[in-house]
């Protein structure tokens, strides 16, 4: 958009001429307005962009723009104006603008002179005119020349009046006779003409007119042409002929000769040209330049040399035509907030890239292809030219100087931007024109260190504010901005050990330095330059705390005491210490050796552990002491000693024994014994000592109803409960000795009591205790097994009644279903024929099935067997036991061996003697039997069964032979099935087990 304003010359200054912001919309608020072409006349309100005048007044006929205008043509007053947003920092806008400059009335019409002269023949017709030179005002329009007014005096005023004709838009006055002249009578006359103007108010001059009578020349000079036009090239030498013009007469001799004269001529056109006034050849004289004028447009008067002259007149018009002889001209200015001086502008190296930097305007004062310029810019420089205005001609055009890159004032400091523009003539002209751009420096870098990473080391026991080392920091910035002050960031456990120079980076250490307190600090340097805002860059330092030999080694104790077994071989370890060093590397590495030794022992350097060179007995010594000596590697060595003492410990290798009471002998306990009191006591001795001689009694078996307890620490053994009935009879108590040794040792203790009312039968009783010494010690010999035996008897005798009932039910059942079912039958059989049995009993056992068992009065009877199945029992009761005589050479003996400590009484002849040692034979019956019997007598794993050969076999009163005979029968099929025995329930007061019958 061009912005396009009005405004009447010679206003007074700070006059509003108009405002941007408001006419055309634009912003008012957060801009900046600049004007860059228009002073000194004009000036812009840089926040508002009102536009005033200046002390510099707009006079439209000084202007330069409007020297050289046609009539009615207008004058402008060109202005550019800037726009820079300073919120968003974007490049600036160019505004292009005219004023256009209207005329006031600020000039007289004058005449050329004074004094004007015209010559009019006596014998000249009433009516003709004579042209009066015209006057001329530097206003237009209305306020040029407007009218004229002849005043005469008394002798004039009938004889010449006055009239003004146009004559291309220009007021002619012509001088009009209106009378008769007689140059005898008069020859000249006085008149005034005054101009006046259109002006309000009007402005008016006068001049003096003085008409002289010459004698009568009948033809007035004739040109050929009412109008001459020629092109004259700039720059044409001086004596160029440009034109001539010709003009004729009809007269003769003087009348005819005609003098050529410029009409109404400007100043330039009569410098620029000259006039031959004889031939009328117009030639150059002044240096004809198109760029200070363009065209030449005047009038040629012909004038005859008659005593009364006559004249005519023709107009000239020369056309300029350009020459390439102006290079491009290119003008640098600053513009927004970038500003020039001295030919230079400073930028920041932070402006976005596009910013411009300056206004560069190329024009040339050629015209047509000598006017059409290329503008670029020269050399490689990160600036571009970016076309500012569409509204500019090829003659004259106007590009933002711009950014292309961001700029970086590390990198380039100055650019030196060269621009060329070249026209179109033939041939081209160019020109150059530079600007210095000043990169000025904006804080964008922070300090590098030369290292990031920086570990030195530094020994212990240093003195205060000694130097540890130097760092140090670049900025690639200038000024302040690479202005360094270096400080110290630490933990707060380094805090105060360590200082840096604000100005050198020098670190020196505050504190003295302990390696073994701290061999490692680890903190940053800051550098930090004094731009605004500040940059700062880190590194990191290490700084590692060198040994020294200030420490002595240490052992972990001040006194080392071990104890080992004794019997251990030699060269076995004894025992390890530790010993340490504060210090570090050589000053560290620590030898040991053995002081006050006769080589019983060695050390391991590297494990600290002590060896015996000798095997240890704790007969011959139970304690060694002796010194051990620690030797550091620093220069000088460092030394420290401990004392080690060896205990030697007795080993475990010895279990209890048992001194009370013998494994064969038994305590009579009467059956009212009150719970809680002591009835025995286990003593046990063991030869080893200190714990492994600490012993610990427990019951380990035969106390299946509680009814004992034992003392862990004193083995005293106590009646816990009340005797009942069925604790009658012999208890044995398994009980076990044990030491406190790793890995523990023991002894086992046979404790036999008797509880009865009398001991009568002592035989009885030595028997039941040979008997219990023989059995395994996981079976409970505990009160008496007839007890339990009885109570069983009564259950089976009660579970075979009721047996023998259900039985009898189910018989009388099937009875009277068959019978039903045969009543069914026979009412639909035919005659004569016979009923076919579909139901059959049971088939009952051949009469040699029978078989006898003869059982002596001490064993159970045996309960009666439900009727289930017939064949299954004829099979049974075929099956006879019978106990074989002396002469059967394959009847089994049973050994029962027995061990017993020294001294014990021998109980084993007598008990083998008693006990009750069947021979069993199975004999088989019945051939039909399908399954597969066997005998076995369950026992336990660790008894030993051999055969004697003794044919006699006695027992007890509560004991009683078993004896099973059967009659063999002979079959095809050798035995078919064998007895199973399995021991029913252990009894204490039974020699062996009670045997049960099962058929497999």
């Amino acid at each position: 958009t061009r912005a396009v304003y009005k405004v009447r010359e010679e206003q007074p200054p700070n006059t509003l001429i108009g405002s941007l912001a408001s006419d055309y919309g634009l912003p008012d608020v957060g801009h900046l307005y600049k004007l860059e072409v228009g002073a000194p006349y004009l000036r812009v309100d840089g926040k508002t962009g009102d536009i005033y005048t200046t002390e510099t007044s707009i006079d439209r006929e000084s202007l330069r723009e409007c020297q050289h205008l046609l009539p009615g043509q207008p004058c402008y007053l060109e202005f550019e104006v800037s726009i820079t947003d300073l919120i968003l920092t974007s490049g600036p806008r160019l505004l292009e603008g005219q004023i256009e400059v209207l005329d006031i009335n600020d000039n007289t019409p004058n005449f050329a002179s004074p004094v004007l002269t015209l010559s009019i023949p006596e014998n000249t017709n009433v009516g003709t005119p004579f042209t009066i030179p015209v006057a001329t005002d530097r206003d237009s329009g209305a306020n040029g020349v407007a009218s004229y007014e002849l005043t005469a005096g008394p002798e004039a005023q009938e004889l010449f009046g006055l009239q003004v004709a146009e004559d291309q838009d220009e007021k002619q006055p012509q001088l009009i006779v209106m009378g008769n002249l007689d140059r005898e009578q008069w020859d000249s006359y006085d008149l005034t003409i005054k101009v006046q103007d259109g002006g309000n108010p009007p402005r008016a001059s006068s001049a003096l007119l003085r008409i002289t009578i010459l004698d009568m020349n009948d033809n007035a000079p004739k040109f050929e042409k009412a109008l001459y036009e020629a092109e004259l090239s700039e720059n044409s030498p001086v004596g160029h002929s440009v034109l001539q013009v010709k003009a004729n007469d009809s007269d003769q001799g003087a009348n005819a000769e005609i003098d050529y004269s410029f009409h109404q001529a400007s100043d330039m056109v009569r410098r620029l040209l000259r006039l031959d006034r004889a031939t009328g050849l117009i030639t150059v004289q002044g240096p004809i330049d198109r760029e200070d004028v363009n065209m030449l447009k005047f009038s040629v008067l012909a004038k005859d040399k008659g005593a009364n002259p006559k004249s005519a007149r023709a107009q000239v018009v020369v056309n300029i035509k350009d020459m390439n002889d102006n290079a491009p001209s290119i003008e640098i200015r600053g513009i927004g907030l970038v500003t020039h001086q001295d030919g230079m502008a400073n930028i920041s190296e932070d402006v976005p890239v596009k910013t411009a930097v300056a206004l560069v305007q190329v024009s040339d004062r050629d015209e047509g292809e000598n006017a059409a310029v290329t503008c670029v810019v020269a050399g490689d420089v990160p600036f571009q030219l970016q076309q500012a205005s569409e509204t500019g001609s090829d003659s004259k055009k106007k590009y933002f100087l711009q950014t292309t890159t961001p700029l970086d004032y590390e990198a380039v400091k100055e650019y030196t931007i060269e621009i060329v523009a070249v026209d179109s003539g033939n041939p081209p002209l160019s020109s150059t024109n530079s600007l210095k751009v000043q990169v000025v420096d904006v804080n964008d870098n922070a300090p590098v260190f030369s290292q990031s990473y920086t570990e030195v080391a530094f020994p212990e026991n240093n003195e205060p504010d000694d130097l540890v080392m130097e760092v140090s920091a670049t900025d690639a910035d200038s000024g302040s901005n690479a202005q360094l002050v270096y400080s110290l960031l630490t933990d707060p456990s380094s805090k105060g050990s360590f200082s840096i120079d604000p100005d050198s980076g020098e670190i020196r250490v505050k504190a003295v330095l302990d390696r073994e307190q701290r061999e490692r600090y680890e903190f940053s340097v800051v550098a930090a330059d004094k731009g605004s805002p500040s940059l700062k860059g880190t590194a990191s330092v290490a700084i590692n705390v060198m040994d020294r030999n200030d420490n002595d080694p240490k052992f972990m104790l001040s006194g080392y005491n071990f104890s080992v077994m004794e019997n251990m071989p030699p060269l076995s370890p004894v025992g390890m210490v530790t010993v340490i060093d504060a210090d570090k590397g050589e000053n560290a590495r620590i030898q040991l050796s053995v002081e006050q030794d006769n080589g019983d022992f060695v050390i391991q350097n590297g494990t600290g552990t002590i060896l015996s060179s000798i095997s240890f007995h704790l007969e011959q010594q139970s304690t060694y002491t002796f010194r051990l000596k620690a030797v550091d590697g620093g220069d000088p060595p460092r030394s420290a000693y401990v004392g080690v003492t060896i205990n030697v410990l007795d080993e475990n290798d010895n279990a209890p024994f048992i001194t009370s009471p013998s494994n064969a002998t038994y305590k009579h306990i009467l059956p009212h014994t009150s719970p809680g009191q002591q009835v025995s006591k286990v003593k046990a001795e063991d030869i080893d000592s200190g714990v492994n001689a600490e012993l610990t009694y427990s019951i380990t078996g035969g106390n299946p109803f509680e009814l004992f307890q034992i003392s862990p620490q004193s083995g005293d053994i106590t009646l816990e409960k009340e005797i009942l009935r069925k604790h009658h009879g012999l208890h044995r108590l398994v009980v076990r000795v044990n030491d406190k040794g790793k890995p523990s040792r023991h002894g086992t203790a046979l404790v036999h009591f008797y509880v009865n009312e009398t001991l009568a039968n002592r035989t009885l009783l030595d028997t039941l205790v040979g008997h219990s010494l023989d059995t395994p010690l996981d079976i409970d010999i505990a009160g008496d097994p007839e007890y339990e035996r009885r109570k069983q008897r009564s259950n089976i005798l009660f579970g075979v009644i009721a047996g023998i009932v259900a039985v009898t039910l189910v018989i009388v059942l099937v009875v009277l279903v068959r019978y039903c079912r045969q009543r069914e039958a026979k009412s639909g059989y035919q005659g004569g024929k016979k009923e076919t049995k579909d139901l059959s009993a049971p088939k009952q056992a051949s009469k040699g099935g029978k078989s006898k068992n003869k059982v002596k009065k001490s064993k159970s009877p045996k309960p009666p067997k439900p009727v289930e199945d017939e064949e299954e029992t004829g099979l049974q009761k075929s099956l006879k036991f019978n106990l074989m005589n002396d002469s059967v050479s394959d009847s089994p003996r049973i050994h029962l061996p027995l061990n017993y400590p020294p001294g014990s009484p021998d109980l084993g002849r007598h008990y083998r003697s008693n006990s009750p040692l069947p021979s069993i034979q199975l004999q088989p019956q019945s051939p039909s039997a399908s399954k597969k019997h066997q005998v076995v007598q369950d026992l336990p794993a660790t008894n030993t069964f051999v055969g004697t050969g003794d044919n006699n076999s006695t027992g007890s009163e509560q004991y009683s032979d078993y004896s099973y005979r059967t009659n063999p029968q002979k079959y095809t099929n050798k035995q078919v099935g064998e007895l199973v025995l399995r021991p029913a329930a252990a009894s204490p007061l039974h020699r062996g087990p009670i045997w049960t019958e099962v058929w497999e």
